[in-house]
C-alpha cells in the first residue's frame, strides 16, 4: 500500500491539496484556452479511487467526497456543484446533461437523460422571423433559446439510487467557495474578454457580476458570488424542489420571460420536469464491449458506429496520425455524421432505428462504401434496418461546445461518465440567483421541415429534448470488467473526440494521457476535414488534398477526462488543452 502526503501547492493564489502518492503529479493550466501551446501533463495513477474534471477547485472537492467514503455520483453532485461557480461559460444548474454510471455490486450499467426540454408552448418556427431562420447569434442571446434544465434532476435521481452520503453535505464545498470567493483563471479571463461580452453586458445581472468595471476580472482576482450560494444553501436542504418550484424557478421565469428577446419558458414546464433513466447502447469493438448515451444524445450511437466502421476497415493495422489513418477516420466519420443528421432526434418524437443503427451487418455493408485511396465526398445515410418514414434532411443547427465532462472511479469499483453543458459558452447570457441559464433549444433544427414538406426530425417541439453530441462512455473486457471512462466537450466534435481517444488507448495501446494528447483530426460529412492547429498534422495537408479533401487547420479545443482501470491500479489524464486536474490515491 502506498503512502500518501497532503501537499500545498499555489497557483496565481489558488491553494489545492494533492497527492504525493501519485506517482506522476498533475500540473494546473495557465494557458488561456485555444492557445496552440499544450499544458505538460503527466500521466496520475492510483490504487482506490480517482476522478479527472475540467477545474481543480471542482477535483478538490470530489476528491474530498471520495476521501469520505462517497459514491462516484456523491463526488459527481459536488464537482457539478462548484463547476457551476468557477466554470460558468460551460455547464452548471442551469444546464442539463447525460450520465453513465456502473453500479459495481449489481454489475448493471444504467444512463441517466438530463437534457433540456422545450417550454410546452413552443411553436416550429420559434428560430424564424419574416419567413427565415434567425442567425445563430439573434437566437443566442436571451430568454428565446432558454430550456427546461435537467442537470439537478438528473444528479437527484441517481443519487437516490447510488448515494453513499447525506445530499446536504454533498453542496458544503461549492456553497463555500461562493461566499470566500474563487481565483479567477486564465481561461475564464479570456473567455469573458471574447465574443460571449456582448450576450453577457445585454443582462444586468450578468454584467454586474462579470464585468463590475466594465472589464472582466482579472487573472487571479478572488471572485464572490453570494446569491449561488443562497441558492444552492436552499437546494441542499430541500432538494430540487427548491429549484424547479418557489423563488428561484419564479426568477427563472420572469427573466425569461422578460428579456428583449423573450422565450416562453414557464412554471409548469419547470414543475413537470423529469429526468429519465435510459438503456445504454452498447457494441463490440475487438475484444471490448463499448458503451454509451442513446437517444437523444447522438453521441452513443455515432461513437459506436465509428468504431464499427474503423474495426471494419482494419484501423489496427494503421499507425496513429499516418495519412492512412487519418484518411479511414474521416470516412468513417462521414457516414456516422450522415445517418446521425438524418435519424437521431428525441425518440418520444421519432422513430429513431437505434438497433437498427448499430446492426453489425447495416454496418459492414456501410464500410463497403470507404474507398481505401481517396475522399469520396458527402455521404449519404443508408437505410438500417427498422427504418419507417424519416425526413430527408436535418435543416439547420448549429451545435455549440459549451460543455464540461466529469470522470470519476469511486473506492467500491463504482464509475460515472458525466457530459454537462449549457450549450455555447455563457449560454443564453442569461444570469439567475448567481447561476447562468442554458440556449440548449438551438440545438434543434431552426427549420422544422425540408422543401418537400416532410418534416424534420430534430424540429422544435414543444416538451421535446434537442438533439445533443455528448458521448459520456464505458468500456469494458469480455469480463463486463471495467476498463475506461471517457469523455469530452466540443459541440458535435466530441464525435470524433472521444472515438479518437478510445482507439488510441485500446487499438494502439497508449497510455490514457498519451492517448488523449494526440492531435486531432476528424471529419463531421461537411465541406472539410480538420486538423489539430500546431501539432504537426499540416505537414500532411497537400496529400490529403490529393485524396480529394478540402483541408482545415484550426484549433480543436477538446476536454477529455479520461480514467483507465487496469487490475487493482486506476491511471488518469486530463486534456492538456484545458486547465482540468485529476486526482487519485
Amino acid at each position: 500500500m502506498w503512502h500518501f502526503v497532503a501537499k500545498t501547492i499555489s497557483a496565481l493564489g489558488l491553494t489545492l491539496v494533492l497527492l504525493v502518492g501519485c506517482r506522476a503529479m498533475p500540473t494546473i493550466d495557465r494557458t488561456p484556452e485555444g492557445a496552440t501551446g499544450l499544458i505538460p501533463r503527466k500521466l496520475v495513477r492510483a490504487e482506490s479511487y480517482m476522478l479527472a474534471t475540467a477545474n481543480p477547485y471542482a477535483s478538490k472537492a470530489g476528491y474530498r467526497i471520495l476521501q469520505r467514503g462517497g459514491s462516484a455520483i456523491d463526488a459527481a453532485v459536488a464537482v457539478s456543484m462548484v463547476l457551476t461557480l468557477v466554470e460558468p461559460q460551460s455547464s452548471g444548474l442551469g444546464g442539463g446533461s447525460f450520465m453513465l454510471y456502473w453500479d459495481q455490486q449489481t454489475q448493471k450499467l444504467q444512463t441517466y437523460d438530463g437534457r433540456e426540454t422545450a417550454p410546452q408552448n413552443v411553436g416550429p418556427d420559434l428560430f424564424f422571423s419574416e419567413g427565415k431562420p434567425l442567425g445563430f447569434q439573434q437566437a443566442v442571446a436571451g430568454g428565446r433559446a432558454v430550456g427546461v434544465p435537467g442537470l439537478l434532476k438528473s444528479l437527484e435521481l441517481a443519487h437516490r439510487k447510488y448515494g453513499r452520503l447525506p445530499w446536504r453535505e454533498l453542496f458544503s464545498a461549492a456553497i463555500r467557495l461562493a461566499e470566500t470567493g474563487f481565483r479567477v483563471s486564465p481561461r475564464l479571463n479570456r473567455l469573458l474578454g471574447g465574443r460571449s461580452r456582448n450576450k453577457l453586458l445585454r443582462n444586468s445581472v450578468a454584467r454586474d457580476y462579470f464585468y463590475p468595471d466594465d472589464q472582466p476580472p482579472v487573472v487571479g482576482h478572488l471572485l464572490k458570488n453570494p446569491r449561488l450560494a443562497e441558492s444552492l444553501r436552499q437546494i441542499a436542504t430541500r432538494g430540487s424542489a427548491a429549484f424547479y418550484s418557489g423563488a428561484i424557478a419564479r426568477h427563472m421565469v420572469q427573466t425569461v420571460q422578460q428579456d428583449r428577446n423573450p422565450g416562453q419558458l414557464s412554471l409548469h414546464d419547470l414543475t413537470r420536469y423529469l429526468a429519465l433513466e435510459r438503456t445504454p447502447v452498447c457494441s463490440s469493438f475487438y475484444a471490448y464491449r463499448v458503451c454509451g448515451m442513446g437517444p437523444p444524445s447522438s453521441g452513443g450511437i455515432s461513437v459506436l458506429q465509428m468504431l464499427t466502421l474503423l474495426e471494419a476497415a482494419a484501423i489496427d493495422k494503421q499507425q496513429a496520425g499516418s495519412l492512412r489513418a487519418i484518411h479511414l477516420f474521416s470516412q468513417a466519420g462521414r457516414l456516422a455524421f450522415a445517418d446521425r443528421a438524418l435519424y437521431i432526434a428525441d425518440p418520444a418524437y421519432a422513430d429513431v432505428p437505434t438497433q437498427g443503427l448499430l446492426d453489425p451487418a447495416y454496418l459492414k455493408k456501410r464500410a463497403r462504401l470507404i474507398d481505401p485511396v481517396r475522399d469520396t465526398g458527402k455521404a449519404v445515410a443508408g437505410s438500417p434496418p427498422g427504418t419507417k418514414s424519416h425526413p430527408l434532411q436535418t435543416g439547420y443547427n448549429p451545435e455549440q461546445p459549451g460543455t464540461s465532462h466529469i470522470s470519476i472511479v469511486d473506492s467500491y469499483g463504482n464509475a460515472l461518465a458525466l457530459t454537462a453543458s449549457i450549450e455555447q459558452g455563457f449560454g443564453s447570457g442569461l444570469m439567475v440567483d448567481g447561476f447562468l441559464l442554458n440556449n440548449e433549444l438551438t440545438d434543434f433544427s431552426f427549420a422544422w421541415q425540408n422543401q418537400d414538406g416532410r418534416a424534420i426530425a430534430n424540429r422544435v417541439a414543444g416538451g421535446k429534448r434537442p438533439r445533443s453530441s455528448m458521448a459520456p462512455t464505458m468500456v469494458f473486457d469480455q469480463n463486463t470488467k471495467l476498463k475506461l471512462v471517457i469523455g469530452s466537450p466540443g459541440g458535435s466534435r466530441i464525435i470524433p473526440y472521444v472515438t479518437q481517444t478510445i482507439v488510441n488507448s485500446l487499438v494502439w495501446q497508449q497510455n490514457i494521457q498519451t492517448a488523449i494528447n494526440q492531435p486531432h483530426y476528424l471529419h463531421r460529412n461537411g465541406a472539410e476535414l480538420d486538423l489539430e492547429k500546431g501539432r504537426g498534422l499540416d505537414k500532411l495537408k497537400p496529400s490529403l488534398e490529393k485524396l480529394g479533401y478540402r483541408v482545415s487547420i484550426r484549433d480543436l479545443n477538446s476536454g477529455l477526462h479520461g480514467i483507465v482501470v487496469n487490475g487493482q491500479n486506476l491511471e488518469g489524464a486530463a486534456d492538456p488543452r484545458r486547465e482540468g486536474l485529476v486526482i487519485g490515491e
